[in-house]
């Protein structure tokens, strides 16, 4: 019945921030939307990621050894010595996975866990 993944959305309480993380930490590219309500729209390949600013309460960032078990998005990316260049760069926290595969967890400004898997 389900045919692929359209998109995913993520509640942020700081949309300036979620983007420059999204946008330049991780290099997302933006796309127009024509929503009323704040938030924005990345595409990558034909998967979109939807940030919504919304009034709640967010997450904590819980300790980095737990990442792995908790809800996340994953994304493939072709080089994780680059992309952990770029992350200690912006000062982004990371945990290799435990699997021993080519994979790290980190979390975005709102504690939404992100894995990052070579492929």
């Amino acid at each position: 019945m389900l045919e692929s993944v359209l998109h995913a959305a993520i509640n942020v309480s700081d949309l300036k921030i979620a983007e420059h993380f999204y946008g330049t930490v991780l290099g997302l590219t933006k796309v127009e939307r024509t929503l009323k309500f704040a938030g924005a729209w990345y595409q990558l390949g034909s998967f979109q990621l939807h940030l919504i600013v919304a009034e709640r309460d967010y997450p904590q960032p819980v300790p980095q050894e737990k990442w792995g078990r908790l809800t996340h998005l994953a994304f493939a990316i072709a080089d994780l010595d680059a992309a952990k260049q770029t992350l200690t760069a912006a000062q982004v926290p990371m945990q290799a996975s435990s699997s021993g595969r080519a994979a790290i967890f980190i979390q975005d400004p709102d504690g939404h866990v992100i894995e990052l898997s070579q492929v």
